[in-house]
C-alpha cells in the first residue's frame, strides 16, 4: 500500500470494497448462490443483529441500505450482483457519522466483520474474481 492509500485510510470516515482494493480483506467477495438467496440471507442477518435497521431494499437494483442504531452511527450500503448463475458478488460501503476527521478504522472493521459473518452463512468462493470471470 502506498503513502497516498495509507493517508486516505488514516483520515477517512468511509470504507468501500471493490474488485482491486489494495487491502485484500476489502476486495469484492463472491459466493456460490443466486442473487435472491444472497439478498434474503443479508436481510435475515441484519434482522437478527441487535442495533441494526434495514432502511431500504431494492431487489431489482441489488441494493440494501442499513443503519446502525446503537454505538457508532454508521450507514451501510450493500450491493449484490449476480455475475453468472451461482456466482454472486457482494460489496459494502460503510460511512461512519463522526465529528472527527477519521473513524479510526471503524468502518473497515465493520466491513471485515460483516464479510466474516456472511462467509459463515453462505458458500464463499473467493475475492476479486472479476478478472477470472471476464475470460
Amino acid at each position: 500500500m502506498g503513502i497516498k492509500q495509507t493517508l486516505q485510510k488514516a483520515f477517512s470516515t468511509r470504507t468501500e470494497t471493490n474488485e482491486k482494493h489494495p487491502d485484500e480483506t476489502l476486495q469484492t467477495h463472491y459466493y456460490k448462490a443466486m442473487k435472491d438467496k444472497v439478498m434474503a440471507e443479508l436481510q435475515t442477518m441484519f434482522s437478527q443483529k441487535q442495533g441494526y435497521t434495514v432502511s431500504s431494499v431494492s431487489e431489482e437494483h441489488g441494493e440494501i441500505i442499513v443503519n446502525t442504531t446503537s454505538g457508532k452511527k454508521q450507514f451501510i450500503v450493500i450491493t449484490v450482483i449476480m455475475v453468472r448463475p451461482y456466482r454472486t458478488a457482494v460489496d459494502f460501503a460503510v460511512n461512519t457519522d463522526t465529528v472527527l476527521f477519521t473513524d479510526f478504522g471503524s468502518s473497515a472493521k465493520m466491513v471485515r466483520s460483516l464479510y466474516k459473518e456472511l462467509n459463515s452463512r453462505l458458500t464463499f468462493v473467493g475475492t476479486a474474481l472479476g478478472d477470472e470471470l471476464s475470460r
